[in-house]
């Protein structure tokens, strides 16, 4: 993967390359660019597709111990990327987290399409069961630690309380190692992502709803049809906060939608970002003519 320092620290990232309209992917906790590879590979031929590993968990180099690692500090990070690596006109997919909300108003200028797939937002943070003991685990002495062990055995993080609910299709051990492995070998990732949940304010996404009505440009809220951490319910809030926004449900999905039906999903955004072209730029005036020019004599 290449490469980019931010002000946080490295963080590595997934570029198809290519001259094909941007799309930017953004992954949750503790997952990483590989929630996304059908999703990748189904877009790669006619996108350019970009998917950064954030620092919340699965990332493989720890941030800077002073690091703004809560949920408006990753959505900085996130803007940042965008910032560094020049990206315009982006459509920016959200899974999981709500941490893309957390930029319209504030730093939206390069977003020109929003999709929202099953993530917090609105009243539902920290979300359903898994989120509300992640958030006590992480303020109790040894508590992460002790959570995080939970994800040595794939059984027990197939479990509906924990990964197992969040996912309609079974998730293979090497998944779960990649995702965990971090998190169960480093101590400075664990120290990260410790800051991440500590950081939770329970009204951070109630506080950012109050932006979405200015976000005027075209938005997507994709929901899993199956979601039991993300209710269905807050999808369609969402989509009617958004002025401009279609809300869709994936069959066959729950909150991790691009693993469970990647297919599905991504033909929604091939279709959403094909019914909303991106405006052609404006000519460039052409130049007046040059007077004519006359002889002294005026012939």
């Amino acid at each position: 993967m290449p490469e980019i320092e931010l002000s946080a620290g490295t963080i590595d990232y997934e570029d198809t390359g290519g001259d094909g309209p941007v799309v930017v992917l953004a992954h949750g906790p503790a997952f990483d660019t590989s929630v996304w590879a059908g999703v990748v590979a189904g877009l790669r031929p006619d996108f350019r597709v970009l998917a950064p590993v954030l620092p919340i968990g699965s990332h493989r180099r720890p941030m800077r111990p002073d690091a703004d690692l809560s949920a408006h500090g990753v959505a900085a990070l996130l803007a940042e990327f965008l910032d560094r690596l020049d990206l315009r006109d982006v459509t920016l997919v959200q899974n999981d987290a709500g941490t893309a909300q957390l930029l319209v108003g504030v730093r939206d200028e390069r977003i020109a399409r929003l999709v929202l797939t099953s993530c917090e937002a609105l009243d539902n943070y920290p979300p359903g069961t898994q989120g509300r003991i992640l958030r006590r685990a992480s303020r109790l002495p040894g508590g992460l630690f002790l959570l995080l062990q939970s994800f040595r055995l794939p059984a027990l993080a197939r479990m509906p309380m924990s990964l197992g609910g969040m996912a309609k299709r079974r998730l293979p051990a090497e998944l779960i190692a990649r995702w965990y492995g971090p998190l169960l070998t480093s101590r400075d990732i664990r120290r990260d992502f410790a800051t991440f949940c500590r950081g939770l304010d329970p009204d951070c996404y109630r506080k950012a709803a109050r932006n979405l009505p200015s976000f005027t440009r075209p938005a997507l809220v994709a929901w899993g049809a199956e979601d039991r951490m993300m209710p269905r319910a807050t999808g369609r809030r969402l989509a009617e906060l958004l002025p401009h926004a279609r809300y869709v449900e994936i069959p066959d999905a729950r909150t991790l939608v691009p693993y469970d039906n990647p297919a599905a999903l991504t033909a929604e955004l091939c279709r959403f970002i094909a019914e909303h072209p991106l405006p052609a730029p404006e000519a460039e005036a052409a130049p007046e003519p040059a007077p004519e020019r006359r002889s002294a004599s005026g012939q």
